[in-house]
């Protein structure tokens, strides 16, 4: 039976033809890819030093839990590791995993820093959730944690350069 007499259902069982994926196959398969709320954790290689790691995930997704509509973020994370540093795959596969949740913006930011905080245990962190504009209102949430006790080092600033310095 060709593809164009099968019914959708029919169509969206198809087997993978080969190393090639076939769209709608949806049966689990080993080695693919799927959203997870696991965050997974590495051994700081400086864990004597204060340092900040800085990411961004662009493209974080979830529904307005009144209507069902996306809500679109960037997420911005930085963080001053202790002992454990975030994986990023896992966090990549984090974020992905609230596609299908309904969720306030205040909410799912919270949620964020919770569970980040809670795998890695950092001694700072701030996450800070820039969202798409929704009714004419664009929303920045911006959530701290601080480990009990750790106070930062003032920062180093660099020496501003002499304006007549020669570049030759």
């Amino acid at each position: 039976m060709s593809a164009s007499r099968r019914t959708k259902a029919e169509r969206s069982l198809v087997a993978p033809a080969g190393d090639a994926v076939v769209v709608g196959d949806r049966r689990p398969r080993p080695g693919r890819t799927r959203p997870s709320k696991q965050l997974d954790v590495f051994d700081n290689p400086n864990p004597e030093r204060d340092y900040l790691i800085h990411m961004q995930v662009p493209e974080f997704t979830c529904l307005c839990p009144l209507t069902g509509q996306p809500d679109f973020a960037i997420f911005t994370i930085d963080y001053v590791p202790d002992r454990l540093c975030i994986e990023l795959k896992s966090l990549k596969l984090y974020a992905w995993s609230f596609r299908d949740e309904g969720a306030f913006h205040e909410a799912v930011t919270n949620r964020v820093l919770g569970d980040l905080a809670a795998a890695s245990k950092p001694r700072f962190m701030r996450v800070t959730a820039r969202w798409g504009v929704r009714g004419g209102i664009f929303t920045n949430v911006v959530v701290e944690h601080r480990k009990r006790g750790w106070k930062p080092l003032p920062p180093v600033l660099p020496m501003p350069f002499e304006r007549e310095a020669s570049t030759l």
